[in-house]
């Protein structure tokens, strides 16, 4: 069992308290502070998790992130110190399976951890009226056509797809999606829906798959015109 983190962190005081609380909690850990030697260890050793922190000195974590999404879906948190909007959810359309914002606690970070790896480990594919959504690679294909979704994007319609006729709140989506739902809004998922249903559209026309109920959300079926 393939149990290696990657702590990628230039605060070495901090990554060798994360290392320490990973330890004890069974997993290997080992530390980076030097963004340009990351995407290369990876490569060669091929880590359960990586732990990314944001500002990195040689090359940040948003690149490192983009650069090792392009060969391996290995489960990324991000850590950072920097709250604004646009830089969380730029990491998770990048391909980040969620993040921490410092300060945090160590324990927090082993349970999100934990939680993370359970969730890749889970990974299904779905499959229904001529759509393929695999978890293990982020694809969604749809009568043929590759869907070309973001991270974000896949992770909205995999979980409206995994459970058919149920009408879920913006809040339960957002609460699925997001860890923090502090940096998000209503309008946000709306956002991520329009896109999903003009992508869905171009794919495959004459077949809406999500539909909304006024005032209370979203939900998943098939429709034929």
């Amino acid at each position: 069992m393939n149990n290696r983190v990657l702590i990628v962190e230039d605060e070495e005081r901090l990554a060798a308290i994360l290392a320490d609380y990973l330890r004890q909690a069974s997993f290997k850990a080992h530390c980076l502070n030097d963004g340009l030697k990351v995407v290369q260890w990876v490569r060669e050793e091929q880590p359960a998790l990586i732990l990314l922190d944001l500002m990195l000195p040689g090359k940040d974590g948003m690149q490192i992130c983009k650069e090792i999404r392009a060969f391996s879906d290995v489960p990324i948190i991000m850590i950072t110190a920097r709250v604004e909007e646009i830089d969380r959810l730029l990491g998770l359309e990048l391909g980040a399976d969620d993040y921490i914002c410092k300060p945090f606690s160590p324990r927090e970070v082993v349970a999100r951890t934990k939680a993370v790896l359970r969730r890749s480990q889970g990974q299904q594919t779905v499959q229904t009226e001529g759509l393929t959504l695999n978890e293990a690679t982020y694809r969604a294909v749809l009568d043929g056509h590759d869907l070309d979704l973001t991270a974000v994007e896949f992770k909205l319609l995999h979980y409206l797809a995994a459970n058919p006729g149920r009408l879920f709140s913006r809040p339960q989506l957002m609460e699925r999606i997001y860890p923090d739902q502090r940096i998000v809004s209503d309008r946000t998922i709306d956002s991520h829906i329009k896109k999903l249903r003009k992508k869905i559209a171009g794919a495959a026309a004459g077949q809406e798959l999500i539909h909304s109920v006024y005032g209370v959300g979203y939900k998943f079926e098939s429709c034929h015109y």
